[in-house]
């Protein structure tokens, strides 16, 4: 794959068309995810985690040996009930978020700072951020923002940036001074699940950064693919902030897992709804095949140390130009912290 390809994610017919052509493709797999790679003792976060493939990647830590950190905003606590019992593993706990609410990203980081979770020097070793939406139509939030831009895009600036501030990955301390110093342990990991719809914008809007904007189901589409460009160039940038020079301190990965079969497009009109039933249950991947791509990026001894990857599938690939453009990432950065001042300030 070239670091140039466009494809139709335009509509919910040509976004699915596009993801099954995709997955009747050759890849070369970038590595395997084997029995032995495990989590023990590690502590995982997957947000977005009550269904779909943040559920299934939850099943999939626990079941190697993670202690899982469910944040969800449904869900609670039957969801971490089922990932206990389908995967053997009692070390699982749930915190509620709202992704499209400012103060419950901040209150979710409080919560986990004041938590037993949190005591004697433990931290977050991977981080799976998941949390997405597909709307019919725009919505605004409380903050005045539109939701889709908020969840799949800003929340995560948001509160990674809370995590690495309040000193919650394992090994943060070689990042953000604290006076409570940590002996180092195994790098951490930061995982953006975003899509290979992020090639399909011609550019970033950034007179328009953040403004609200009033769409229906057929601009919807579209605008998911522009708002995973703007989550996977802020995952270059991110990479770049925290692992300047030749030393990583903690590894920032981003994949597309490919079309999956969940709820996602739970929302799409009913012309489209069972068009949709029918690809996405025979063609599209289940969750937990879907999850294999993110586990690997979580679990694999194959990629320690490295400061930054993207998989498409299992498939190694380079993120668009847009998105790995340095200005692009400094620019995006200063908008996106402009507008949380902002917010905060209010």
């Amino acid at each position: 794959m070239t670091n140039n390809r466009k494809k139709n994610y335009d509509n919910p017919v040509s976004a699915t068309l596009t993801g099954i052509f995709d997955l009747f493709r050759k890849h070369e797999a970038a590595g395997k995810l084997n029995v032995s790679d495990r989590l023990d003792g590690k502590t995982v976060l997957v947000d977005g985690s009550s269904s779909g493939l943040g559920f299934a990647v939850a099943v999939e830590v626990a079941r190697r040996g993670a202690r899982v950190i469910m944040a969800c905003r449904s869900g609670i606590p039957s969801q971490g009930e089922k990932v206990k019992k389908l995967s053997g593993n009692q070390e699982v706990h749930m915190f509620h978020v709202d992704f499209a609410d400012i103060h419950s990203i901040r209150k979710l980081v409080t919560s986990l700072k004041s938590s037993s979770l949190f005591v004697d020097g433990k931290g977050i070793d991977i981080l799976v951020c998941n949390a997405g939406i597909v709307p019919k139509k725009s919505r605004k939030t409380s903050q005045g923002l539109e939701e889709m831009f908020i969840v799949n895009y800003f929340s995560k600036f948001i509160f990674v940036n809370l995590l690495l501030e309040n000193n919650c990955f394992q090994d943060a301390t070689s990042i953000i001074p604290h006076p409570a110093s940590r002996i180092p342990c195994p790098l951490s990991r930061i995982i953006f699940v975003a899509s290979e719809s992020h090639r399909n914008p011609k550019k970033i809007d950034w007179d328009d950064f953040g403004k609200y904007r009033e769409y229906q189901i057929g601009k919807s589409i579209d605008l998911n693919g522009y708002y995973k460009l703007l989550l996977t160039t802020f995952a270059c940038e991110l990479s770049r902030r925290l692992n300047p020079g030749n030393e990583t301190k903690i590894s920032v990965f981003a994949l597309c897992p490919g079309p999956v079969n969940s709820n996602i497009a739970r929302e799409a009109p009913g012309i489209f709804q069972p068009l949709l039933r029918v690809a996405f249950g025979m063609f599209f991947k289940s969750p937990a095949k879907a999850a294999v791509p993110v586990v690997y990026l979580a679990a694999s001894p194959d990629l320690e140390g490295k400061p930054f990857d993207y998989l498409f599938l299992m498939s190694r690939s380079k993120v668009d130009e847009k998105a790995s453009d340095p200005q692009n990432g400094a620019r995006l950065w200063k908008l996106s912290e402009e507008l949380r001042n902002r917010l905060e300030a209010v």
